[in-house]
């Protein structure tokens, strides 16, 4: 008789042993359905030896009920599993549970139904269906998904196709994607383009793990780079992955590949429609989808032949997931490529300090692309000391970068000012009674968002209409918002400059792929003079008229005390001045802040980067933090503060006693209430040798907490809220 041991997706099952019935064939990495209980489960083959676990006696085994008709998990993919869920302290059950993005697609092929606009005319048009027909406009999805986009119920779709409104289309779920061909459009590459092309083009074709750390200055051409690379695989018949850290980036970045390669890649991300990411999955497994280009989930697809990745803005701390699984893409990207013996490309025109000092120690082959292709310059950089030259009262511009807006619109050039804070206003308070409007299920004040008529919390998506009148003293007309966000600069511009086109650019408004093109292309026919963003605007575009940029607060990334604080702001501001002067017509950057010396703000003033790096890595090894030494955060949370608070102090009173590991807290979070539930933290700062991850394991895994208390653990932390 053959059993074997599966590993199912409920963390707290641990490992299951099944008996194979005759005429089933697995092996380890087969995807399969067995039976627990009354229900049926998706399981995953693994060898025994690696799960653990008690052997059951055979007369107590049940049979697997079905394997499913797609390829194993290759044993690379299954070690990646494995290491994620070691070194991330997570459950493998979750880890494994990102390489099946489809459950839907492991059934096999065949079609499915979506529905489209016929044009017809309405008989009778409600309210509901005058915003469906006008929100579905050239979609096609599932009825499901039309609603959502719609924000319709699924009842009023339905009784549009009952009146011929909407009609069923068959969309066959394994439809080949067209073919990418390495020579479309080969590029015009400079020498020190060339030199990096060809070392990574050698690197794909002799194969096995080499990791490169690609540094190159904004406008450098690492993207024309590193398609040589594609290029390479695309011969070989391999797979390449490539990771973008916004989902926003791809169409810029689509339209790049399509120009190079005469088709699209395949697309991976959460936006992705079911019948999408089933066609995608299944592709991938195959072998058929021959680039990949998604966000970080990606990283995790059981691809069939993967013979390159590349992460792009590398140092992006959206590479890091910040709940479930806490991993970080950039890091785990390296480790599949070293599991799949493939080289991993790591492209950044800031790389992070822990990459840089990879690099020095030889881990990583650093390839340097010092200059601007084509012979441009990089911006001009000048700071604006807003306690010297103050904004007129009731404005934020200061009267230099005013002028310099002014003088961009006279000749025709494109500005852009930059504040990493979306909506108007980040507080609004009652001027009568002092009333602060904060999230009931945050630690956070709500956001003011004119645009949307709204006030709303930026980490859990509550909102509220904002009111006619105080609700603390029903004070009416008495709300004012204090500091500015997008929204408020925006206006500011519109009311200085009135014939200015301005473009608000944040999440809010490039929500969806089909918005992030209309701007792309506005902007590059010369429809907008103005773009005011937040970090969404900071890397991957590219318009040759942008000759200012404006960076409207640099001080605000350094608030918080974040361990990173300086290294994002150098990384954040340096980003968006790349976008200045990208074109023949030379760029400046002003850069407002009230601290101009600020070891940030003056390695940005004078372009030396390097003693920016050096000055930060000193002060990273006097203090013991990564990468010299390892950080981890441990999250106690509950929805009742109470139950919370013991648990946190349960967990701090049998905290190991080691000599090269300090434990802090446990200590209320700095956002202690977040999406209705109480959080403490602990910190653990330890030296490089030790095993943070077996000590973490031996300290909790012996605890019991109610219920209703969640113990999350973060290696690496990026985010200390």
């Amino acid at each position: 008789m053959q059993r074997v041991r599966l590993l199912v997706f409920n963390a707290a099952l641990g490992a299951l042993d099944y008996r194979v019935p005759d005429g089933m064939a697995v092996e380890p990495g087969s995807v399969v359905i067995a039976p627990l209980g009354p229900r049926q489960v998706f399981g995953i083959v693994w060898e025994p030896e690696r799960l653990g676990g008690t052997a059951v006696a055979d007369a107590k085994l049940r049979p697997l009920l079905e394997a499913l008709p797609v390829a194993p998990l290759a044993a690379p993919l299954r070690r990646l599993i494995e290491w994620t869920a070691d070194y991330y302290c997570a459950p493998i059950a979750s880890v494994a549970r990102m390489a099946l993005g489809s459950m839907a697609a492991l059934k096999g092929g065949g079609t499915t139904t979506e529905y489209r606009l016929t044009g017809a005319e309405p008989t009778r048009l409600t309210p509901q269906r005058a915003v469906a027909l006008e929100a579905l406009a050239g979609e096609q999805a599932t009825i499901r998904e039309l609603a959502e986009k719609a924000g319709v119920s699924e009842g009023v779709l339905r009784g549009m196709v009952g009146t011929g409104l909407l009609e069923p289309v068959a969309v066959d779920l394994d439809r080949p994607y067209p073919t990418a061909r390495a020579d479309f459009a080969a590029p015009d590459l400079s020498a020190d383009q060339q030199a990096a092309a060809e070392a990574f083009v050698a690197a794909v074709r002799e194969g096995g793990f080499q990791p490169f750390l690609l540094d190159g200055v904004t406008g450098s051409g690492k993207t024309e780079c590193y398609f040589e690379a594609v290029a390479a695989a695309l011969a070989l018949g391999k797979q390449v992955l490539v990771l973008l850290p916004e989902i926003a980036l791809t169409e810029n970045f689509l339209r790049r590949f399509e120009h190079r390669f005469g088709v699209p890649p395949v697309l991976w991300h959460s936006s992705l429609k079911s019948s999408e990411r089933r066609r995608a999955w299944r592709a991938i497994v195959s072998g058929d989808a021959q680039v990949v280009v998604g966000a970080r989930s990606a990283l995790f697809l059981p691809y069939a032949r993967l013979g390159l990745i590349i992460v792009d803005e590398a140092h992006e701390v959206s590479f890091k997931q910040d709940d479930g699984v806490r991993y970080n893409a950039r890091d785990v990207a390296v480790i599949r490529a070293r599991f799949e013996a493939a080289p991993v490309i790591l492209a950044s025109a800031t790389p992070a300090l822990e990459s840089m000092q990879l690099a020095e120690a030889g881990v990583y082959r650093k390839i340097a692309l010092p200059a601007r292709f084509g012979g441009a310059e990089l911006p001009a950089i000048e700071i604006l000391d807003l306690r010297a030259e103050q904004p007129e009262r009731g404005r934020w511009l200061a009267p230099r970068l005013v002028r310099e807006l002014k003088d961009r619109l006279l000749k025709g050039e494109q500005s852009l000012l930059f504040l990493n804070r979306r909506g108007y206003a980040p507080l609004t308070l009652c001027r009568h009674c002092g009333y602060r409007f904060q999230c009931p299920n945050c630690t956070a004040w709500l956001v003011e968002h004119r645009l949307s008529r709204r006030l709303a919390c930026h980490h859990c998506g509550h909102e509220v209409p904002v009111p006619d009148k105080c609700p603390e003293c029903g004070t009416p007309d008495c709300l004012v918002p204090c500091g500015p966000g997008v929204e408020r600069i925006a206006d500011e511009v519109s009311e200085l400059f009135p014939e200015a086109r301005v473009a608000v650019v944040t999440s809010d408004t490039l929500n969806s792929p089909g918005k992030v093109m209309e701007f792309v292309e506005a902007a590059e026919n010369k429809l907008i003079d103005v773009i005011v963003g937040t970090q969404l605007v900071t890397k991957g575009y590219h318009f040759p008229e942008l000759t200012l940029v404006g960076v409207v607060d640099a001080d605000l990334g350094l608030e918080g005390g974040d361990l990173r604080a300086g290294e994002r702001t150098y990384q954040q501001i340096a980003q968006v001045a790349g976008r200045a002067g990208r074109g023949e017509k030379p760029g400046e950057v002003l850069i407002q802040t009230r601290h101009p010396t600020a070891p940030v703000i003056a390695a940005l003033a004078s372009g030396d980067r390097d003693a920016f790096y050096e000055a930060e890595t000193q002060s990273r090894r006097d203090a013991g933090a990564p990468p010299f030494g390892r950080w981890a955060a441990i999250i106690v949370s509950s929805e009742d503060e109470a139950e919370a608070r013991e648990a946190a102090r349960a967990l701090g009173g049998t905290r190991p006693n080691l000599p090269d590991v300090a434990i802090l807290g446990p200590a209320p979070a700095p956002m202690a209430l977040l999406r209705g539930r109480y959080r403490y933290r602990l910190l653990i700062i330890a030296r490089r040798s030790a095993e943070v991850q077996r000590v973490i394991r031996e300290w909790i895994s012996p605890l019991r907490f109610p219920p209703g208390v969640r113990i999350g653990v973060d290696i690496d932390p990026y985010s200390f809220v």
